[in-house]
């Protein structure tokens, strides 16, 4: 039996039920209030994006520090702290959104994941939309959060633009390349051994983000390019 399959016929045995509990049917962050992060972004940081190798593959996201500095500066912070090593993206809402980046997925529990984060917020830099591969920031939902704080670490991907949403969260990244990656991640939502409520799936480790690391952006703009050109010749 999988090691997944174990952990929930374990939680199965105890609860009675394999549902995982989400906060709202938007993307959302930590569920209790915390303190909002007052680090500023780092005068000089070298143009970079983010890569995060998954158990399914490999994902680019390129950064917008001009738009959302302080919301980049902290996303470079954790990735440099390896903060999201060993950590899943969590909730799968296929056509919707893939959402990552809490601290309870490493537990041995689904139902509690989507809300924690590292103990802070961070100030609202809304501005872009949220087109088709965005990367933003979960949040608590307006009624707790009437200033619209993002999740001091839990962020999502668009799987398609996604009008409604913008306005109302911090998109600070774009997904460069690895799509075959976001779409193996997907398609997890499809297995019977998981965790999920309604159109929402938590693969749990199967999704797992194995490490996240910062490159330089020239290397994986080149990169970009050449996938673009191979697809277009096709």
């Amino acid at each position: 039996m999988p090691v997944l399959s174990r952990r929930l016929a374990r939680l199965i045995a105890s609860t009675g039920f394999v549902f995982m509990a989400l906060l709202t049917p938007v993307p959302s962050g930590s569920a209790a209030p915390s303190r909002l992060a007052s680090a500023r972004p780092t005068a000089a940081v070298p143009e970079s994006v983010v890569v995060l190798d998954t158990a399914v593959g490999l994902i680019a996201i390129e950064l917008f520090p001009a738009d959302a500095p302080r919301t980049v500066a902290n996303f470079r912070k954790l990735v440099s702290e390896r903060f999201y090593d060993g950590l899943t993206f969590h909730r799968v809402a296929p056509g919707f959104v893939i959402q990552g980046g809490d601290p309870n997925s490493r537990d041995e529990n689904p139902f509690n994941d989507g809300q924690g984060g590292p103990g802070y917020t961070l100030p609202a830099e809304i501005k872009r939309a949220h087109v088709h591969g965005a990367v933003a920031m979960a949040r608590r939902a307006d009624s707790e959060n009437p200033a619209r704080e993002s999740s001091g670490s839990q962020f999502y991907i668009a799987l398609r633009d996604l009008p409604q949403l913008d306005g109302a969260y911090t998109v600070f990244g774009q997904v460069l390349t690895g799509w075959n990656t976001v779409d193996s991640l997907v398609a997890l939502s499809e297995r019977r051994d998981i965790a999920r409520q309604g159109n929402n799936s938590n693969p749990g480790r199967l999704a797992l983000i194995r490490r996240a690391r910062l490159e330089p952006a020239a290397r994986w703009r080149a990169r970009a390019r050449e996938a673009a050109r191979t697809h277009s010749a096709r």
